[in-house]
């Protein structure tokens, strides 16, 4: 994993709608990890809580298909890091968003209906919440890239 670019963004040009959420419908891991639908707020309360926000940081990351878990493992990890670093900073309610479902534990308890290990360190994916990420970057499929955000203040 590599971190392409940080672009830091006005969080009004965020959108958030429910095309994304219906999408996560015809994922295989919808409803099964913590950062998934239905266990996140829905895209009405994330528009609104998105709306108290001034600026994000959007985050673009290389990775390598062949380890592609392991990789978007690497990227939220990266991306709960930054969060962390922005709340030392005074910025007490910044908030990382997967780019996907969480795959923080190789073997999810939670697929099997037990509690999460990592309850702090879970976080909605982007999709999840509904924000268009089209919206934001243009999506190059060729790329083998991952999308992450922070919002920051």
């Amino acid at each position: 994993m590599r971190v392409l670019w940080e672009k830091e963004i006005p969080a009004e040009k965020i959108v958030v709608s429910p095309r994304p959420v219906w999408k996560c419908r015809t994922c295989p891991m919808y409803g099964k990890r913590p950062s998934c639908p239905p266990h996140v707020p829905d895209w009405r309360e994330a528009r609104e809580w998105v709306s108290h926000f001034s600026r994000a940081i959007l985050v673009k990351f290389e990775i390598d298909m062949e380890r592609f878990e392991e990789e978007k493992r690497e990227a939220i990890l990266y991306l709960l890091k930054r969060e962390g670093e922005l709340f030392r900073e005074g910025k007490l309610y910044a908030m990382a968003l997967f780019p996907g479902n969480c795959n923080l534990c190789t073997d999810c308890p939670f697929e099997r209906g037990e509690p999460c290990r990592m309850p702090t360190k879970v976080r909605p994916s982007l999709d999840a919440i509904g924000i268009e990420i089209s919206s934001l970057v243009q999506i190059d499929f060729s790329e083998s890239a991952l999308y992450g955000m922070i919002l920051v203040e």
